[in-house]
This record gives structure tokens, sequence and C-alpha cells, in this order.
């Protein structure tokens, strides 16, 4: 009896201190309901609450008349869940076509899943284009995780490269315009008000405020998308024809300091900026510090002809074409004789020019030139640009003056240069080059424009007016008569200079010619610059006939200039000028389709590569697609070997004739049925999808 009342003693205590302890516990709940409820529960909801952010777009870029030059695309990441059920079975289908459609080795794919970091989630690729998403997604493979992403597209390809600039994968400008207008163009992005449930999935807050993105700015340039594309298809022919290592195209309107065009060459596609070397990516035009020779005499002549030391018809006796300064040697290429001070500009002569600028005082050539832009940056709205070098007198040797007269002992830039010769043509104003003319919001309304305003006064309107005849004398009858063009008056100077090696001037040149036209009004400063030809080392007989080229087609395109032609019609309109001759597509083509379009629109053909022969396909051609072209012209093609991603998609051979239909489908394995006669209208599989065993087209 003991014994039991011992164990209902020892149970009523167990259960009393339970009841006890269960009471406390109630009335902890109750009291931090009652306490702290509040506060718990708000942070509860902080907790499950979160932000999602809402990508602003970037800003498109376009020519002056409105053509996009730079635009936003939809690309996609490509990720995989291998732990989904049914990917494995699949892998190996998976992994052939990933890639067939990329160019990249299988093994590195499978290399990278196999290797990964996290269990449920790897990352494949980024940006791939439309047609590969298209091809994989129809696959059907489970696992795929492929997400939107925004894009640039560089819609002319290399055309304008070195302006336009690019973008890194995440969409941050990296060079050019992209990079120096980074915070304009990129916007700002907003955000929403998310919810994450207990499976921490995130959806949409319902009522939850929402921030909405402000979308970056367009800009639109000074640059006319024509006038590019001429420039940077003569640029190249110069290169071609004369060896040159590189070369540079710069032109102005010397009015307002806009640029009309910008080329360098070798040049780079900015859609695929990490394939191309470091150099080709270079803006040689305001990058590159040069000496420039007989372009610089330009500074001498207005320095001694508005100090009134030496004028146009005085007489300088340049003796048999050379002369003594210090224990240097000053040489022409031939001898002048006694000469007036006009054609010591137009023949280009060293002798007369270091003769010329005998009197005058070294402060005041330093500060002509300094006037005219030399030794400090044009402040160009691009990245990179450096700003040359002018020694001060204080630091020049007996011959430095003299050596300046010429183009030597001094560093300049391209873009210095056209700069300095804009001042010869307006009249003697130093203008500031720039390429953005307009900012335009999203609606395209117009949120800032350009001013037109000169940095201050080189010289006066008197010495331009006296300098202009003997430069262009100088393509009348002197060093750049491969720079004339019929009807139309050019002023202009040539530049040879010698290159410095290993600490001494060697057999290496650059060679430059710079010139403004109409000469009686001038509307456009042209430069070329090339770097070590090797057809010639002057000038006059390189880089003349390169601007000779340009200024040709140029010239009824500028109504400005159009005008003053002999014999002048009125230039076409834009929209003739656009819509004249539009560069066919062949990009994807096999190169024997290709050939035939292009061979029907008046075109002739240059291969880069031919790899594969005629049953090759398309990789790149230049001018790009959709080039606007005022005529026929000759167009580059890369092929590589049909790749087996050309085999997975079904093409585009809408507006094909038949027989090149048949013969495309017939290199992709693809039986052709044709329904009626002329160019293909409709085709019974869309482009993009995959590639069929049989296609039917309907021809009209």
């Amino acid at each position: 009896m003991s014994i039991e009342r011992h164990i209902r003693t020892r149970l009523y205590i167990a259960l009393s201190a339970l009841a006890l302890l269960l009471g406390a516990v109630i009335g902890q709940v109750a009291m931090v309901h009652w306490t702290e409820g509040t506060a718990l529960r708000e942070q509860g909801e902080r907790q499950a609450r979160t932000w999602d952010e809402i990508p602003a777009l970037r800003g498109r870029i376009l020519d002056r008349d409105g053509r996009t030059l730079a635009v936003n695309i939809v690309r996609y990441d490509l990720a995989v869940d291998p732990t989904i059920s049914g990917f494995a079975e699949r892998q190996d289908e998976f992994f052939e076509t990933l890639s067939d459609l990329t160019g990249v080795p299988e093994a590195r794919y499978r290399t990278r899943v196999r290797n990964r970091s996290s269990r449920a989630y790897v990352r494949l690729r980024r940006g791939l284009t439309e047609s590969q998403h298209a091809a994989l997604r129809a696959l059907e493979i489970p696992g795929l995780i492929m997400d939107p992403q925004m894009a640039r597209r560089y819609n002319y390809d290399t055309i304008a490269a070195h302006v336009l600039g690019s973008v890194n994968t995440d969409g941050q400008g990296q060079a050019g315009l992209e990079l120096h207008y980074e915070d304009v163009l990129r916007g700002t992005e907003g955000r929403q008000r998310m919810r994450r449930d207990r499976y921490r999935t995130l959806k949409a807050d319902v009522g939850g405020a929402v921030t909405e993105p402000l979308h970056g700015e367009s800009l639109v340039l000074t640059l006319d998308l024509v006038l590019q594309s001429i420039a940077e298809e003569e640029l190249r022919r110069g290169l071609e024809e004369t060896g040159a290592r590189w070369g540079s195209v710069i032109a102005m309107n010397p009015h307002t300091g806009g640029l009309l065009a910008l080329a360098n060459g070798p040049t780079y596609d900015p859609n695929r900026p990490g394939r191309y070397e470091a150099e080709d990516r270079r803006n040689r035009a305001l990058t590159d510090r040069l000496e420039p020779g007989s372009t610089f005499k330009l500074v001498a002549a207005a320095a001694v002809v508005e100090q009134d030391l030496v004028q146009l018809a005085d007489t300088i006796d340049t003796g048999d074409g050379w002369t003594m300064v210090g224990r240097w040697t000053v040489r022409d290429t031939r001898a002048h004789g006694r000469i007036p001070f006009s054609e010591v500009l137009a023949h280009s002569s060293n002798v007369g020019m270091s003769k010329a600028v005998e009197g005058l005082e070294p402060g005041l050539l330093y500060q002509y030139a300094r006037n005219l832009g030399f030794g400090q940056p044009t402040g160009i709205d691009l990245p990179g640009e450096v700003s040359g070098r002018l020694p001060r007198p204080d630091a020049w040797s007996a011959t430095t003056k003299s050596a300046l007269s010429r183009g030597y002992e001094v560093d300049v830039t391209p873009l210095q240069v056209l700069t300095a010769y804009a001042a010869l043509a307006n009249g003697g104003l130093l203008v500031q080059p720039y390429l953005v003319a307009e900012r335009r919001d999203i609606t395209n309304r117009v949120v800032w424009e350009a001013r037109q305003d000169s940095i201050r006064r080189a010289f006066t309107t008197e010495t331009a007016q006296a300098l202009r005849p003997a430069f262009e004398e100088a393509v009348l009858t002197g060093s750049a008569t491969a720079a004339q063009v019929k009807g139309l008056r050019i002023a202009g100077k040539t530049g040879t200079a010698r290159k410095v090696e290993d600490g001494r001037y060697g057999n290496r040149h650059r060679a430059s010619f710079v010139g403004l036209f109409p000469a009686e009004a001038p509307e456009v400063v042209l430069m070329v610059m090339l770097d070590e030809p090797r057809q010639s080392e002057y000038g006059g007989l390189v880089a003349a006939p390169v601007f000779q080229r340009i200024a040709h087609q140029w010239a009824r395109l500028i109504p400005e200039v159009a005008r003053h032609l002999d014999g002048a019609q009125p230039p076409p309109s834009p929209e003739v000028v656009a819509d004249a001759v539009s560069m066919p597509s062949v990009v994807g083509q096999p190169a024997v389709v290709a050939e035939r379009t292009l061979r029907r629109a008046g075109h002739t053909l240059h291969w880069w590569s031919d790899a594969g022969g005629l049953a090759a396909q398309v990789e790149t051609q230049h001018p790009a697609p959709g080039t606007p072209l005022l005529t026929p012209t000759a167009v580059r093609l890369q092929t590589e070997a049909m790749a087996s991603d050309t085999t997975a998609i079904m093409p585009d051979v809408r507006g094909l004739s038949a027989r090149d239909a048949q013969a495309w489908m017939s290199s992709l394995g693809v039986a052709l049925r044709i329904r009626g006669r002329g160019r293909v209208h409709t085709q019974s599989v869309a482009p993009g999808a995959p590639l069929p065993r049989e296609l039917t087209v309907r021809c009209e």
C-alpha cells in the first residue's frame, strides 16, 4: 500500500510539474503575442518579401538620318539541371546538338556538367541566338533552362566599329560611344516588390510597390551611314593596294565640328570583339601619336603670313633642293630654285619652309601651334584620346624651329591635324569635334542637343583666305594632283614623315593627305593617314588617291557640296540614297547561292576565305547586309565549311529563285517540292524550325 501511495505521489508531482510547465509556455506565448506579436509579424513579412529588379532598356545609337546602328535584341543564357528525370537518358542527343549549334566540342560541355559546383544547376552557354534557342527548345529535353537576356546588336557589323565601340556580356560599355556615354545609354533599373512562399518560390506581390525603370537615352550621331560605308570601303582598298600596316580616315564639317565619318583599318566586328586583336580595336585616329610631316606646315604658314614676315607672292630661294640647319641637312624631293612662297606650300618645299621661319620668334610659332589645338586633346566625345606632344620654346634646340615648320619634333594625332585644317576651311576658328548631335528619350523626344560653338580664333579670316589658294594649287599643280576630282575644287596638303626606329629616323614612313572641298566655300575637311605604305612613301601618291575616291563619291551625296560641282545636278534625296541599292544579305547561304544573288544585283565578289568551296556557307560579308549603296560595289565574303548547325535549322529561302532554293536544300539533304514558277513566295516549314526531310515552296 505504501508503494502504491508513493507511486501516486510521484505521478501527481510529475503531472503537476508538467501542468505548470505547460501553463508557463502558454503564458509566455500569450505574453509574446500581446507584447511582441506585431513586431514579429512585421519581421516575418519582411523576410517573406523581397525586391526584383526590372531592367532598363539600353538606348539605341542612330546615324544622322535615323538609321539604327546599335540596338537591343534578345539572347538566351543556357543552363541545365542534370538531376531532372529524363535528362540523363537524352544527354547524348543534347550535347551533340549543342556542339553542332555552337561549334564547341561536346567534351567541353560534358566536363562542365560533370565538374559542376551546384548539384542542380550549371550554366553552359551565354548569348544563344533566336534560331539556336528554337532548335534546342524543339528537342524538348527535360532539365534545360533558357533565360532570355537583352543583348547588343550592331546592325552593320564592322561599319563605324571604332565609333560605336562595344559592350561586355553584362551589357556595360567597353569602348567607343558605348563607354563614353555609358551613364546616358544604360538608364536606371526599376524594381518590383516580390513575395517568397514557404517553398522559397518568388511570386509578384499583388498590390506591392513598383518603381518603373528609367530607360536609357538614344544617341543620334553626326555620322552618315552611307558616307561612313564609302570611307571604310575605300580605306580598306587603299590598305590593300599600298600594303600599309594600318590607316585612318576622318572627315568633319568645319563649321560645326560634327564628324561625318571616322574609320580605322584594320577594323573589327563589335558583335564579336573578343575574336580580334587589341591592335584592331584601337581607335588610332585619336589614340596614336605621330610626327605629321608636311601637313604641319599649315602652322608655320599661318604664323609667317599673319605676322607679315612673308607674303604668298614673296620669292624664296630654295637653291638646289638642300640647305644646312645647324649640323643637319634639310632636303627637298627635287630642286625648285627661286619660287614664290605660295609654291613653297604647293610643292611642299622643306628648304623653303625652313627659310621662311628664320625670322619668326620661337614663342610665336609655339603659340600658333597651340592655338590650332596641338599639344592638347580636342575634347571629342570618345574615350582614349591623347594630347600629343608640343615642346615649349625653353626646351627647343637650335634645329627645333626648322623641324617644327616641317612637322618634326612634334607628336600629333590624325584628329588634331583634321581639326587644324577645319580652321583653314572655316576662316580661322578652332572648333571642337563631336559625334553626338542629339540625345532622345524612350518616346523619341529630344532631351539634349549639341551646341555649335568655336573654342577660339586660331588666326584671322584674312589669313585663311590668303592661304587657301596656295593649298588649292598643291592639288592643281603641286604634290597632290592625285587628289583631283573632276568638277570639284579641292585644297589640301600632303604629308610624308620618316618614322623613328631605335632612336633614329629610319626608312619607314607615314603618308597622309588632308583636303577641304569645295575650295571656294569648304563644307568638308577629310584626312587620310597610312602607316608604312610599301607602294610608295609619299602622301601624294598613296594617301591622295584614297582621298580622291572618297571625295568623288561623296560630292553628289552632300547637298552643300553638290551645288558647287561643275554642271551639277540636284543631289539625290535621302530616300533615294537609302533605297537606291540595298545590300542583300547572303550570310548563312551556300557560296554558290550567295554568288548568284550578288552578281544578279550587279555586285562583284572578293573572297576573304573560300573554305569548303561553293558548298560552304557564307559566314561574313562586307558591306554588311542592309548597307545602303548608290551603286553596286565589290563585296567581300568569308566562308566556312558547312557546319552541322546549318543542318539543324530551317533557313529562309523566300525571295530566292527556285534554282537557288533547290541548290541550298540539296546541300542540306532536304527534298524540295516546287509549286509554281519564279521566286519563292512561301515555304511549308517556317525559318528557324528544325530542318525537315522534305520542303514544299510556292513560287510566284
